[in-house]
């Protein structure tokens, strides 16, 4: 199972979007705060419109609170420092879960903590003159690399709500 990890997201229409492609791909969404989003928001609501109740998510005070609950999970760390590219990563080997941490939108993750793990940090590659991507296309982009490595496991790959022969 995938889990997605943010830290300390700032933007509430990012954070709805992430929590609809969460939910499309069955994965479960970590939030670690603090945070200024108000889980009533509009904004939130509206971009991850009525997927959110379908949704797994589960909500930390700190970095430690995360990290205790989560200390003998394998987690991969998001962020433009790393040297190695998210595709560099064989991310079907592992049984119990992959953990990917994304950083908020104006600071990323913690340099301490990417220092720690280095060897689990990756990145997305971009032209030099770029400092980042917007955060939920990130999360998109990392996701669906992953899905698609364990080929899509439990996700449908054909239309099933109005039919495979809609077209």
């Amino acid at each position: 199972m995938l889990h997605i990890i943010l830290y300390q997201p700032e933007m509430p229409a990012n954070v709805g979007n992430i929590m609809r492609t969460a939910m499309a791909l069955n994965a479960t969404l970590h939030i670690i705060g603090p945070t200024p989003i108000k889980f009533d928001d509009k904004s939130l609501k509206r971009a991850g419109m009525d997927y959110i109740g379908d949704l797994s998510f589960f909500i930390y005070e700190s970095i430690d609170e995360f990290m205790n609950k989560h200390k003998d999970q394998n987690i991969f760390y998001v962020s433009r420092y790393s040297n190695k590219n998210y595709t560099e990563f064989d991310y079907g080997r592992f049984d119990q879960g992959i953990y990917i941490m994304f950083g908020n939108e104006s600071y990323g993750l913690p340099m301490d903590l990417l220092r720690h793990n280095k060897e689990k940090t990756l990145r997305i590659p971009m032209v030099a003159s770029a400092r980042s991507l917007n955060l939920s296309n990130a999360v998109a982009i990392v996701s669906y690399e992953i899905m698609r490595q364990q080929e899509f496991y439990n996700l449908a790959t054909s239309e099933v709500i109005k039919g495979d022969d809609y077209l």
